[in-house]
Order: structure tokens, then C-alpha cells, then sequence
């Protein structure tokens, strides 16, 4: 167990290793000068030439990955272009925010995800059943701005029961800011919603298909007992994965729904950075958001693993 745990985090530090190339790189080949961009129009060559000599522009680009990669590690974030405040204290407000909004909406969404799935898997191909696939289907084929902006538009503008537009969370007004931010977490609810409901009713139903459990069922068990002591049990495998990876949407994923809400959170930031050009604050915001979806694939990994013991033996 400890061997295969062990695996993972290693291929995920590979993986990181891989997309910290990308980010650097995806970044180097952005159209324009960083440093004109950052200062405008009117700077003088002086300027342009003393801002390129502190971002290092002049050194050649595998130099400036590894200045960048060795800051990184050692926990220096840099400064931001925009405002020359440190990145550390920036994006880890933002995250905050961010992961204040993400556990928002999972503590919504994964209860009534696993209900209605463990409901449809319980009465399969009934009214109840089909509605919630209907349901689930028409949300899964809308993007998510589509459902911010239908949320808006009914229950801000033409309801006036939430604001269109968040402020950041208020720890001291705890509640009112959970009823400040339904609309969002609304949104990310529907969106990811369709996806657990789907893969808890397909792995309930594909252990409730066991041999074992037919017998069972001749036998006189009810449907209930089996469902709780038999079939979720075999069934976590899957359901931990696609938990996992609709949480690392919920961190990584809100882009837009930030966007929408003009919710300051890290998916705003990245916005704002790439409207200004702050290149150092892209490179750490999409670093923050690869890492937090690398370390839930993994948790997914480890969780199947501790779900299903034939998967501790399988090597």
C-alpha cells in the first residue's frame, strides 16, 4: 500500500515538474513585449531597458525556468508587476477565496449528488430515474457562463432575491456572505452535479448486476440493506474518482463563474493577470491551480485504492 502510495505522489511531482515547463513556456511565447506591455505606451527606452534587466528578460529562457523554478521551491513568489506587492500574500487571499467558494458548493452538491444517485441506481429505469437523467443530461450540455447568466438574469434581475455581483467573503458576517454567494455556488452545484449523480448510478448498478447480489435478493434481503452494507461499499472506487476530480474542478474550474460574478477569488486573478500582462503572477496562479488538481487525482488514486483491496494487490 505504502509502495503504491509512494508511486503516485512520484508521478505526480513528474507531472508537476512537466507543467511548470509548460506554464514557463506557454507564457515565453505570448505575443508582445512584457515589459512594454507592463509599463505602456509613453516609457522611455531607459525604462523598458531597467524593467527587462529586473525580469531578467535579457538572459536566455531555459535560464530565467530555472531562476524561476528554483524561487519557486524555496517558497519566493516574486512580486507582482502591476502593483509590486508579493504574490504569496496576493494569491493566497485569492485562494482563500476560491476555496471558500469550491467547499460552498461541495458541501451542497456531493450530499445531493450521492442521494439522487443512490435513488436511481435503488429504482432503476422508473419515472424517478429517467427524470434525473433527463435532468442530469441537460446540464451536463450547457457551459457554465450559460448557467451563470440564466441564474442572473431570473433570480437577480428579475427576482431581485440575490446580488449578480460578490464581494469578497466576510468571515465576521458569515452567513450573510453564504447568502451573498447562492448564485455561484448555484452554479457550480449544477455543473458538476450531472457528472457524480451519473457515476454513482452506473457503479451502484454494476454491483447490484454481482451474482452475489441476485442471491442475496432471492433470499429475501431488502433492497435497502443491500444497497448499504453491499453495493456502496464496492462501489467507492469509482464514486471517490469522480468525487476527486469534480472537487479539483470546483478549485481549478471557476473561471468563469468568478468571471461572471466578479467573485475576487484566484480564477478572477488569472483574468486580471493576463488582461495586465503580469507574467509572474499567470506563472504562480497556474501553478496554485495545476497543484491543487495533481494532488486531488491523487487523493482519487489513494481513495480507489483504499476502497477496493483487489487494487492493493494488483502489483
Amino acid at each position: 500500500m505504502l509502495k503504491l502510495i509512494a508511486k503516485r505522489l512520484f508521478v505526480g511531482l513528474v507531472t508537476l515538474l512537466a507543467i511548470s515547463v509548460i506554464v514557463f513556456a506557454g507564457t515565453e511565447i505570448l505575443p508582445g513585449d512584457v515589459a512594454q506591455a507592463v509599463l505602456g505606451q509613453a516609457a522611455t527606452p531607459e525604462t523598458l531597458a531597467a524593467l527587462r534587466a529586473t525580469l531578467g528578460l535579457n538572459e536566455p529562457a531555459y535560464v530565467r525556468y530555472f531562476i524561476w523554478l528554483g524561487k519557486f521551491l524555496t517558497g519566493d513568489l516574486g512580486v507582482a508587476l502591476t502593483n509590486g506587492m508579493p504574490l504569496d500574500r496576493i494569491v493566497g487571499q485569492r485562494l482563500i477565496n476560491t476555496i471558500y467558494l469550491a467547499l460552498y458548493a461541495a458541501v451542497v452538491a456531493l450530499p445531493l449528488a450521492l442521494g439522487l444517485g443512490l435513488l436511481s441506481a435503488a429504482w432503476p429505469e422508473s419515472t424517478f430515474d429517467r427524470t434525473v437523467s433527463s435532468v442530469t443530461v441537460f446540464f451536463i450540455s450547457i457551459p457554465d457562463f450559460v448557467i451563470a447568466l440564466i441564474l442572473v438574469l431570473i433570480f437577480a434581475v428579475e427576482l431581485g432575491w440575490f446580488p449578480a455581483i460578490n464581494p469578497r467573503p466576510r468571515w465576521s458576517d458569515f452567513f450573510p456572505t453564504l447568502g451573498a454567494l447562492v448564485l455561484p455556488m448555484l452554479t457550480l452545484v449544477l455543473s458538476v452535479l450531472a457528472h457524480i449523480i451519473r457515476m454513482t448510478r452506473a457503479a451502484v448498478l454494476d454491483v447490484l448486476k454481482q451474482a452475489y447480489i441476485e442471491m442475496a435478493l432471492l433470499k429475501g434481503v431488502s433492497k435497502k440493506r443491500i444497497i448499504i452494507k453491499h453495493a456502496i461499499p464496492n462501489a467507492l472506487g469509482p464514486i471517490v474518482n469522480v468525487i476527486a476530480l469534480n472537487l479539483g474542478y470546483l478549485i481549478s474550474g471557476v473561471v468563469i463563474v468568478e468571471v461572471v460574478f466578479s467573485y475576487p477569488g484566484l480564477g478572477r486573478l488569472m483574468v486580471d493577470s493576463v488582461v495586465f500582462r503580469d507574467v509572474p503572477q499567470i506563472q504562480v496562479v497556474a501553478m496554485v491551480f495545476c497543484a491543487f488538481y495533481v494532488a486531488l487525482n491523487i487523493l482519487a488514486d489513494v481513495g480507489a485504492i483504499m476502497a477496493n483491496p483487489r487494487l492493493r494487490y494488483a502489483k
